[in-house]
């Protein structure tokens, strides 16, 4: 383990800043109400937020989200206690990672990546590459883990045990931390993808993501339908279809954003059962609404501390560290004078 002693961290602006006002589809950074008029009344307008009452609407949905987060540690601490002694699983092997619940083509990518002379261009030989995007699909898991996963997540689901939202967009869903995924399965997973990322994405920190937030999201017709644009608190992101059957819903990518360009160009991409979608955490993207069924997605944010120790990717400010539990948002606390300015070079993890 990369970071093995080290306590992860969170920065403090997940307090103040990208807080999702669900009615207008819009971010904002909140400090108080007199701030968020200044800096989100016209855009708040823009979108039918017309009315003083509409606008205090608002500011209780705001204080409410921030609350939730100051608790957030707390309460799931106390989630993940209760689950792990009163929640039977209808599938106990699906916790711990196994290579039969990998596709045969996954574990091919992962052997080139890792053999003598593995380039870049011999890794895309094997993946399917959409627009200059740098967004990439692979098969992850095989038929079968994915019908046995999505019906223990149901089963969990269906059970009065305590659950908690995904973040701020998803209300149905599952954060598999508090099923207690993440150690046998969800790091063996992110080592597993490292020599992958390492040659896709080596200025992110793809050779070094030593952390990482996962959860499940559930789309259907009664509940979450899409999901509006945004970009993950991530340096690179898997997102792999689980099933189950569903129609339309297809992902959408604008662009980075750290790039953006006066007129995004969008372009859409098809979930397929068992694969998964790598892209940038900083590249735009939202989902499409479903127009039938039910579709279920793996969410993994992988981090590098080696890249976010420098710059918070969502107040993009140098990040001031705040308690966290388990693996937090990703921050280390610095070992010493090496980690004072990291100069930018091609892959940051070989500094």
């Amino acid at each position: 383990n990369m970071s093995a002693g080290r306590r992860f961290r969170g920065c403090a602006c997940f307090f103040t800043d990208n807080i999702f006002v669900g009615r207008f589809g819009l971010h904002v950074r909140y400090r108080d109400g007199p701030q968020l008029r200044r800096e989100h009344g016209r855009a708040l307008r823009e979108r039918g937020c017309r009315s003083e009452e509409q606008f205090r609407e608002v500011l209780r949905e705001i204080e409410a989200e921030v609350q939730r987060r100051k608790e957030l540690i707390h309460q799931s601490v106390e989630r993940r206690a209760i689950i792990s002694k009163c929640y039977k699983p209808k599938h106990p092997e699906v916790y711990t990672l196994q290579d039969s619940f990998l596709a045969p083509e996954f574990l091919e990518i992962v052997r080139f990546c890792t053999s003598p002379g593995a380039d870049l261009q011999g890794l895309l030989s094997h993946l399917e590459s959409f627009s200059d995007k740098r967004i990439y699909r692979l098969p992850v898991f095989t038929e079968e883990f994915c019908q046995a996963f999505v019906d223990e997540l149901e089963n969990f689901e269906q059970s009065d045990l305590p659950k908690g939202r995904p973040n701020t967009m998803n209300n149905y869903g599952v954060l598999l931390n508090e099923l207690g995924m993440d150690e046998p399965f969800l790091t063996p997973l992110r080592e597993r993808l490292l020599p992958i990322t390492a040659l896709l994405y080596p200025e992110l920190g793809g050779a070094c993501l030593d952390s990482h937030k996962a959860f499940v999201v559930k789309y259907s017709l009664h509940e979450d339908l899409d999901l509006s644009s945004h970009y993950d608190n991530a340096e690179v992101t898997l997102n792999v279809s689980l099933g189950k059957e569903f129609t339309e819903g297809n992902l959408y990518f604008g662009d980075f954003s750290q790039d953006p360009s006066p007129v995004p160009r969008y372009i859409e991409v098809q979930h397929v059962a068992g694969r998964g979608l790598l892209h940038r955490g900083g590249q735009i993207h939202g989902a499409l609404p479903i127009a039938s069924g039910e579709r279920w997605n793996l969410i993994v944010w992988m981090r590098s501390s080696a890249v976010r120790n420098h710059l918070c990717p969502m107040c993009r400010r140098k990040p001031q560290l705040v308690e966290a539990e388990g693996f937090g948002d990703g921050f280390t606390e610095p070992l010493g004078e090496e980690e004072e300015e990291v100069p930018q070079t091609v892959d940051l993890c070989a500094l």
